[in-house]
């Protein structure tokens, strides 16, 4: 099992910079929009094939429930198990970046050369800093794995949080176009099938354009642009279980 990255202090400034790792959010936001965007789009296409198909609402919120469900489950264990992918291939290259430092020290030096050269180092002060940190395998190892390779540490606490924050938000997102629904059931029945389908689309586009302005505001882009996109996107393929359904209708009841 792996453990959380072990710090140690350095000799120097620069030793404790190539040593420092950086903490992760609690949260991810890849996994909400992850878990939340699947979520919202697989069972609202399930409820709107189920209702071009059905008119009986209790098959639909039954398809709609069974759907949210059998989702977020998946999209839960999907986290899990592609975050440890993650977590084995990190320490497989971790064990190779030991292999060649041992065995190949002149190559794996003039990577770090090279690396510390972008960075705007030269002369002596290039050579003070590379030896610096060839003096201690796990800081030279560190300078590898996370400049050269591109890679962070992943460990199985973080898989089980992202498995969680996947099927919580893909429950929470498939519920919205559900939500519309349960309002053609007894004993409330105030809205109708066909009604139900256009709140249900209307909904999922309005929290499809939230999702995708937000994402564009805490990273890059243009929220509009981004939010269209992805509500053009969702809905549309959603729109293709209603023309399924539609085509496997049932003929109505005499």
């Amino acid at each position: 099992m792996m453990t959380e990255p072990r710090v140690e202090t350095l000799p120097t400034k620069l030793g404790q910079a190539v040593r420092h790792v950086e903490p992760h959010a609690k949260l991810s936001l890849s996994d909400i929009i992850l878990g939340g965007q699947d979520g919202l789009v697989n069972v609202l296409g399930v409820v709107l094939g189920v209702a071009a198909a059905s008119s009986d609402p209790r098959i639909v919120v039954a398809g709609g429930l069974a759907a949210t469900f059998a989702e977020s489950i998946s999209m839960g264990a999907v986290a899990y198990t592609s975050t440890l992918a993650d977590r084995d291939y990190y320490l497989s290259e971790i064990e190779r970046e030991k292999r060649e430092i041992r065995d190949m020290p002149d190559l794996e030096r003039q990577e770090i050369e090279d690396i510390f050269a972008g960075w705007g180092f030269e002369g002596h002060l290039l050579n003070q800093a590379v030896e610096q940190v060839m003096k201690d395998e796990q800081a030279w190892v560190d300078v590898m794995m996370h400049n050269e390779l591109k890679l962070r540490p992943v460990d199985s606490a973080s898989a089980l949080r992202s498995a969680f924050v996947v099927g919580i938000a893909a429950i929470v997102g498939s519920l919205i176009p559900l939500a519309p629904f349960f309002f053609t059931l007894p004993p409330l029945s105030a809205l109708s099938i066909p009604a139900s389908i256009v709140i249900a689309i209307a909904l999922a586009a309005v929290a499809l354009f939230a999702v995708g302005a937000f994402k564009a505001k805490t990273t890059v882009g243009h929220p509009g642009r981004s939010g269209l996109q992805m509500a053009v996107i969702g809905t549309v393929s959603a729109l293709a279980g209603y023309f399924v359904g539609a085509l496997f209708s049932a003929p109505p009841t005499p």
